[in-house]
């Protein structure tokens, strides 16, 4: 095996994904372990990141009719108790708050007092708090409609976390929305999902499958959850978006009554769906590389770096003029996306080698070095984060101006063909149980070429043969596509049942 270079990310992708994802994130400089257990700080590059997302989705919810809205951190025990599927589905995940403040110990320590009548659960989702409200707001078919959307923080007791993808704290929206009919509902339910396929494939440059979970897998207490999932470059799959249809389901248990047209008291139809900082982690895996992370430009904190480069002190005030200038006429761009170009000039000194590493490792988008000789040229030396970090090309100055918003477009364009391209050099049609355990051991020595990724494999439907799947080989049906139909009719591979078409089963997050 080739030796990692000397600046690059260690260890690699190859010989521990893991490990490789947690050094990015650190090596990024995007977000750190907290003292608090299971949480994290996310430092501001990684923010940024995650401001663009906010206002970019957010742009996209409002769009379709939605509004935000702000809804407690803390739910009494009893809402959650209402649904009984919900509360099963969460207990072990709540945390709890049952005292309202601290005394002094006899020890000279703090100690819990004035315990709570009731205890109160930290959010860890907002069906039965915003449905609470919904009740109030909601008493004839004319108060329907509603379209809210919050973000916020949530609160789910992980055990095991990871930067951005399981933490016990993270940010996150959810959207909740109340309807007069199943059909408005259902409507609602798929063109949300619509929308985080959308922005993953066009924002992210994530390539995305859509459908239905299983029974087995479907939000507590939902009549049908919905999906997006992403293959990540462990060939893992990561659920990054879902979208469920709740039924009256929490409408009873809310009590969200309107007076129908035919003056009936009925219930409403209720759906919510929510995408968090997870899709940060899905970005970093992805699209990272053994160098580090490399930033969708759509949604990138910054779209060049500029770095001046001396080596005599006399050689200072010229090279940052220099730089300065380039970016003032960067500024007055609008990326392919609109918005203005973000530019940021590294005025630090430091060794120019460190720090045009240190951007690699975040990742932005194009570097651009600019140094004496480029001054006598009115040139620049360019680098994309697309590219290995050693491939660069000299440009007339006026020239890398004009044609940037082409290249940052040309950029977004290559990161999702190459995910998509390797989605589909991951996906493989398994007709056999034989072939179902091969595929999914790992560095299998007699197929290496297919360890891994999407079996896209005929189920009959039964939740006996997907759980024998799940206990032998740690491997779930990821969603059921939408367009199924269109795979064929064939065998379950377990029980040789019919099928009405093929499902994705993969290993996940």
């Amino acid at each position: 095996m080739a030796k990692a270079p000397q600046h690059a990310i260690s260890p690699t992708r190859e010989e521990d994904y893991a490990e490789w994802y947690q050094q990015v994130v650190r090596a990024a400089d995007m977000a750190e372990t907290s003292p608090v257990r299971g949480c994290m700080v996310i430092k501001p590059w990684g923010y940024t990141l995650w401001e663009n997302i906010q206002k970019n989705i957010d742009r996209l919810f409002k769009d379709t009719g939605h509004t935000n809205a702000y809804f407690p951190l803390f739910i009494p025990k009893s809402f959650m108790e209402k649904e009984a599927e919900h509360v099963e589905g969460f207990a072990k995940e709540c945390a709890v708050v049952t005292h309202h403040r601290l005394e002094a110990g006899p020890d000279g320590g703090l100690v819990p007092a004035g315990e709570l009548e009731e205890p109160l659960i930290v959010r860890p989702t907002s069906e039965t708090i915003i449905g609470a409200m919904y009740a109030k707001w909601v008493q004839s078919y004319r108060d329907l409609p509603i379209l809210i959307n919050q973000w916020a923080n949530v609160v789910r007791w992980e055990l095991r976390t990871r930067l951005f993808l399981r933490t016990a704290e993270f940010l996150w929206q959810e959207g909740h929305t109340a309807h007069e009919t199943a059909e408005e509902a259902w409507v609602e339910t798929r063109k949300m999902l619509d929308v985080y396929a959308d922005f993953a494939e066009n924002y992210l440059a994530m390539p995305v499958l859509k459908g239905q979970k299983t029974p087995n897998q479907r939000f507590p207490g939902a009549v049908e959850t919905l999906c997006i999932e992403a293959m990540m470059q462990d060939r893992k799959s990561l659920q990054s978006g879902t979208s469920h249809f709740l039924g009256q389901n929490f409408a009873k248990a809310s009590g969200i009554i309107y007076q129908s047209r035919e003056g009936r008291e009925e219930y409403a139809w209720t759906t919510s769906w929510g995408t968090s900082t997870r899709l940060i982690g899905g970005a970093i895996m992805t699209h990272g590389d053994d160098d580090g992370m490399v930033m969708p430009p759509r949604l990138a904190p910054a779209h060049v770096v500029i770095l001046p480069i001396f080596r005599k002190e006399t050689e200072r005030d010229a090279s940052l003029e220099y730089a300065e200038g380039i970016a003032r006429d960067l500024r007055k761009l609008s990326t392919p996306w609109g918005g203005p170009v973000e530019v940021i000039v590294d005025r630090r000194d430091m060794n120019a080698g460190e720090k045009g590493w240190e951007w690699v490792k975040k990742g932005a988008p194009v570097r651009v070095e600019v140094g004496p000789r480029d001054i006598e040229k009115n040139a620049v030396f360019v680098a994309r984060r697309d590219l290995g970090p050693k491939e660069k090309y000299g440009q007339g100055r006026d020239d890398f101006i004009a044609a940037l918003p082409a290249l940052l477009k040309e950029m977004q364009d290559n990161l999702f063909n190459r995910a998509l391209r390797y989605r589909e050099e991951n996906t493989r049609d398994i007709d056999t149980l034989e072939d179902f355990r091969a595929f999914f051991t790992p560095k299998n020595a007699e197929r290496p070429e297919i360890h891994g990724g999407y079996a896209m494999s005929h189920w009959c439907g039964d939740e006996a043969c997907e759980e024998a799947i799940t206990k032998e080989l740690s491997v779930t049906i990821r969603c059921i596509p939408f367009d199924r139909e269109k795979s064929g009719p064939g065998k379950c591979f377990v029980c040789g049942k019919d099928s009405p078409g093929r499902v994705p089963f993969a290993k996940a997050y």
